[in-house]
């Protein structure tokens, strides 16, 4: 019986994604558990499995590298040798005239008595009826919520879903027409990550009350062990952000309330502290995740760090790798910046940026002028969790391990 593939599921809130790329060809034999294409959501790029076996037949009609696609569109079937392929369905072939060549607007329902599942998903089906009841064409929920925030009036939309379901890409198309009217379009595609980005950005915002301290710490000795580890002969030299990801993983063992998630049933207390590490890449910011970073040596925890930033660099983080943070680090001290508003990566309720470390002169209070590493830091949290003096003593209680952390370390 012919397998249907379809668009999985990633991720609990995933409506749709990026087509990659085939990774086997039309008419080969595909195992049970091999990766036959790649699909971008969630932040990652990631290659899905077949469940099943059996020879791959591509659908003409299906997405090209780069098209966004939705959950549960029908990508291509999987045959037994000899199979016929399902009617009216346009597959991929070069001259074989047994393969069927009808073009269906729709792939015809599941029969009955052949126990395959329907091509029309039942929030699409019901998307219809609500269409004939109320006069208006059918959207998903994402859409309707991102058409009120941008002051879209979909009613007049044509979606590009199956059954002309209106969807995301149509509310931002139709977002783009209206303000880009008597402009040129400068022609680039917004590529899931960073929808997913703006989305989350926007998100942060508006669902917290965040608030960003700041603090200049001594980083002398901070700056000294890391010049130690250079010369220690070490195959791998913690980088400074691996260095405070451990004194942060530490400090916040003193203060939980600084490790909480925000969700839907309330304040939760995550079961470890796991530290985020944000990276620019190609394809925008992602947040590859340090998990139980304070009972992590500091060599262990710099070995998983730089291996974690190289997959995020190539794309190649699964989603497992993305999430499940508790607390997340930003730099933006490569850039010569000192300070600067971080966004809290939720559900966390916090975060911490890093700044250029500077070499100024400091008045000691034996009035003693001396030159001294300054490191600048940035804390934002959310005030609906905690208050402000917390906040603080926190980011005084981390300052102290960043000035003495050869010590911090030891314990």
């Amino acid at each position: 019986m012919a397998v249907e593939i379809t668009i999985p599921r990633l991720g609990w809130s995933m409506d749709e994604g990026i087509f990659g790329e085939w990774l086997i060809a039309d008419g080969e034999f595909v195992e049970a558990g091999a990766a036959i294409f790649t699909l971008e959501s969630e932040k990652a790029l990631q290659e899905v499995e077949s469940v099943d076996a059996g020879i791959l037949k591509i659908l003409s009609s299906g997405p090209r590298e780069g098209d966004t696609v939705a959950v549960g569109t029908l990508l291509a079937y999987l045959l037994e040798d000899g199979e016929p392929v399902p009617t009216g369905t346009v597959i991929e072939s070069a001259g074989d005239a047994s393969v069927p060549s009808t073009i269906d607007e729709e792939p015809p329902a599941a029969s009955a008595t052949t126990g395959s599942t329907s091509t029309l998903p039942e929030q699409d089906a019901a998307n219809v009826s609500r269409r004939e009841a109320n006069g208006l064409p059918a959207i998903s929920p994402r859409a309707a919520r991102l058409a009120r925030e941008l002051g879209i009036d979909w009613s007049g939309l044509n979606g590009s879903g199956r059954t002309g379901r209106i969807r995301e890409c149509d509310i931002r198309a139709a977002a783009s027409q209206r303000t880009g009217e008597g402009q040129s379009a400068i022609g680039t595609r917004i590529g899931a990550t960073r929808r997913i980005i703006a989305e989350r950005m926007l998100a942060s915002v508006r669902a917290t009350a965040p608030v960003t301290i700041t603090k200049r710490v001594d980083a002398t000795h901070l700056v000294g062990l890391r010049e130690q580890y250079k010369t220690s002969g070490h195959q791998l030299v913690p980088a400074y952000h691996d260095i405070i990801a451990k004194l942060t993983a530490i400090t916040l063992r003193q203060f939980p309330v600084m490790n909480c998630q925000w969700t839907e049933d309330g304040l939760v207390q995550p079961d470890g502290i796991h530290i985020g590490l944000a990276v620019d890449t190609e394809a925008g910011l992602l947040v590859p995740v340090i998990r139980n970073a304070d009972q992590l040596a500091l060599l262990d925890l710099a070995t998983k760090s730089h291996r974690v930033i190289e997959r995020a660099r190539q794309r190649a983080c699964t989603a497992s790798e993305l999430s499940g943070g508790t607390f997340t680090i930003t730099s933006l001290g490569q850039f010569g910046i000192e300070t600067f508003t971080p966004i809290i990566n939720t559900p966390e309720t916090a975060i911490l940026g890093l700044g250029a470390i500077r070499r100024e002169a400091v008045v000691l209070d034996d009035d003693r002028i001396v030159p001294r590493d300054r490191l600048p830091l940035s804390l934002t949290f959310d005030h609906r969790v905690t208050d402000g003096a917390p906040a603080a003593r926190f980011l005084q209680q981390l300052c102290i391990a960043i000035e003495n952390p050869g010590a911090c370390l030891i314990q």
